[in-house]
């Protein structure tokens, strides 16, 4: 009999059902391969990775087009039984009408949620407007709700990574994406534990995501005591894998050695992983 997979309906109700109480690590594989792997892991929901992708694809955060992320969502959504939450940046259009229509495309790709962000590409003018900000939230909105309604809306303020540090602005972006139908709140970069209680209480009774992308003294348990529902990595897993290839590279291109070829995973454990993961037969080889 063959094996049953999850359909999008039940990642999406499941992945409901995770933002309904207590905390979950939600990390970013990049592509198909490191997906499999999290899943692997007992990992209840993934997260896809604009940097990550990117860098896969040979260009920076932000360079890869609308077609181009379409197609990654929904082999990342097919590689996986887990719900995938897709980095779908700002929605790739500026105005409420353009990020309609591109969310609608990014529901059909079979993900379970996805995040509009609010940061406009400008550096002159790195955010939109909170007026026009909260329009495109509603407008991503409109168009879930306008393919069923059970892929969940993350709304990001981006004002912590744009060295806009004041919390009162970042708090009031927040419930005003919370206002026009964000089911999920995020403001990377914050960090200390004071903001993070804020938004936690500032946005109640909905959810918080927090972005820990590098190294963080407190775990995930200390974490969660603030009431933090869900906890992503970003592109820190992919610049992890990134860091171990250019040191073995940059080594054998300097120095000639190949020593950092060392103490890798083996191909033929990888090999398994994978066919376990996809589902496929035992290698008739072995």
């Amino acid at each position: 009999m063959p094996e049953q997979h999850p359909s999008v309906a039940d990642k999406r109700r499941q992945f409901h059902e995770l933002h309904r109480s207590g905390c979950f690590v939600i990390p970013n594989p990049w592509d198909p391969g490191s997906a499999r792997y999290l899943q692997t892991l007992g990992f209840k929901a993934l997260a896809t990775t604009s940097s990550g992708f990117a860098w896969s694809r040979g260009l920076p955060d932000y360079g890869i087009t609308l077609e181009a992320v379409l197609a990654h969502l929904a082999a990342m959504a097919d590689a996986t039984d887990l719900p995938i939450n897709a980095d779908f940046q700002n929605g790739f259009a500026h105005d409420a009408r353009g990020v309609e229509q591109n969310v609608r495309l990014a529901v059909d790709t079979g993900v379970a949620g996805l995040s509009i962000e609010d940061s406009t590409g400008d550096e002159a003018r790195p955010l939109y407007d909170l007026e026009l900000a909260a329009q495109r939230i509603r407008a991503a909105r409109r168009a879930i709700d306008a393919k069923g309604g059970d892929t969940l809306l993350v709304g990001r303020a981006e004002c912590f990574l744009l060295g806009r540090t004041d919390i009162e602005e970042t708090l009031a972006r927040l419930r005003a994406y919370a206002d026009a139908g964000a089911d999920c709140l995020y403001a990377p970069g914050v960090r200390l534990s004071e903001h993070i209680r804020r938004i936690v209480e500032g946005v109640a009774p909905k959810p918080v995501n927090l972005l820990v992308g590098s190294p963080n003294p407190m775990t995930v348990a200390e974490i969660a005591a603030l009431g933090v529902r869900r906890i992503s990595v970003g592109g820190a897993l992919a610049r992890a894998a990134w860091s171990g290839f250019m040191r073995a590279a940059c080594q054998l291109a300097g120095e000639g050695k190949f020593d950092g070829l060392g103490g890798t995973v083996a191909g033929d454990t990888l090999n398994a992983l994978m066919r376990g993961a996809a589902g496929l037969p035992v290698d008739p080889r072995a």
